[in-house]
């Protein structure tokens, strides 16, 4: 029988490399069997998490070449060289912020007439993302945190995230760590991001605590907590906090986030930060001699945002450097222990591929590609889609200077 659709996944091109793929070998073998008019084909990759070798174990068809599939799937940003015009592409885009390094890519597509379907935007109908690798940031961002701390004061090691073989590893070795009496750490954001961090947390046997407590009391065990924009903001007029005003109007909010600088061993930053919303704190702030944070874990990687020291993203293979709080300038690591440690990589879930790749692709499933392989047209593909056929849909038709001027 002919196969009516036909589906690629790319081999993954952006540098630094990535390793993730967005369906797992097994999970194609199952889509093929729930859809059986929809073949899939694997572009062959020497650095994929999952190797050529395992998707030829399941009669999945490695091809150079997908000139001739309807649909191409990737998780990061296409090499503007390999597109192939009137695709479909399914990929992480980071352009509808009007990012200046993807514009080119964007036009790219736009001129070969290309749709590009973003994952960023698949969307429940109350604006609820729907696929994501945040909690796998959350889960390796906390863990680099504490590895940083063990090298900092060379009571524990552990091995860099990605040298484990999955999560379990990751978590195995935490249980095997001794983190001083009385540390605190500080969780930021309410999200998958945060959610994932305190995983982590409570998979290294450390106590949560209230807000209040945290900011009140010394404990004789490690100890974390997490707040949100509630805890962290104010009204500058005094009004009660709530959160859909603040969403809507963020430039109204003051910080009152310095009293938990004075608390704080290590920041586990996995908040998300509007550009209107005040700074957490200040370059100014962190020379203060009550300035107590250590290791600062920026997994929201906001360069130039709410935390003054997140100067760089940092990458995977070399994921730390120290800020010289004195004179505001990027130090290498662990030279001096006046230094801030900064964790900063953009591309967390990289460090866990396998188990990161797996999570996300049953998200596919159980959310989107049901609508997308039958060809059911729907509200939430409808949202996602940025280029149809090489024009700007409506939601993003605000992208027009970005994208032609």
């Amino acid at each position: 029988m002919n196969k009516t659709l036909k589906v690629g996944i790319l081999r993954e091109t952006k540098n630094p490399p990535d390793r993730r793929v967005p369906l797992t070998p097994p999970q194609i073998t199952e889509l093929e069997e729930l859809y059986p008019d929809v073949e899939f084909f694997v572009q062959p990759s020497d650095i994929r998490c999952y190797s050529n070798e395992e998707y030829e174990y399941l009669n999945i068809p490695l091809k150079e070449d997908l000139g001739d599939c309807d649909i191409l799937m990737g998780v990061k940003e296409v090499d503007r060289r390999t597109f192939i015009p009137g695709k479909i592409y399914m990929f992480f885009a980071h352009v509808a912020k009007q990012q200046p390094y993807n514009r080119e890519m964007l036009r790219d597509m736009a001129s070969l007439g290309n749709t590009l379907i973003d994952y960023e935007y698949l969307t429940t109908n109350d604006v609820q993302r729907v696929v994501a690798f945040g909690r796998y940031a959350g889960l390796v961002g906390a863990y680099n945190g504490l590895r940083a701390r063990g090298i900092r004061t060379n009571r524990f090691k552990l091995k860099p995230a990605h040298q484990c073989r999955d999560l379990e590893e990751m978590w195995a070795g935490l249980r095997l760590i001794e983190l001083n009496p009385g540390l605190k750490i500080l969780v930021t954001g309410e999200g998958r991001v945060a959610n994932g961090a305190v995983e982590t947390l409570q998979a290294a046997d450390i106590e949560y605590v209230t807000p209040e407590e945290y900011i009140s009391r010394d404990f004789e065990v490690p100890v974390f907590t997490r707040i949100g924009p509630g805890h962290y903001t104010k009204h500058r007029k005094g009004r009660q906090f709530d959160f859909g005003h603040f969403v809507e109007n963020p430039g109204e909010y003051e910080s009152v986030f310095y009293p938990f600088t004075k608390a704080t061993d290590i920041l586990i930053a996995g908040h998300y930060w509007d550009p209107r919303s005040p700074v957490f704190f200040t370059a100014e702030e962190m020379k203060h001699p009550d300035f107590r944070i250590s290791v600062i874990a920026d997994i929201s990687c906001d360069i130039g945002g709410p935390i003054p020291s997140t100067l760089r993203a940092t990458t995977i293979s070399d994921p730390f450097y120290g800020y010289n709080p004195q004179l505001g300038y990027e130090e290498p690591a662990f030279i001096r222990n006046t230094n801030i440690t900064v964790m900063s990589i953009d591309n967390l879930p990289g460090e866990l591929p396998r188990d990161a790749s797996l999570d996300f692709g049953r998200q596919l499933m159980f959310n989107v590609l049901h609508d997308l392989l039958t060809g059911t047209q729907s509200s939430m593909l409808t949202r996602a889609t940025i280029l149809s056929e090489g024009k700007l849909t409506d939601q993003f038709n605000y992208l027009k200077g970005y994208l032609y001027e």
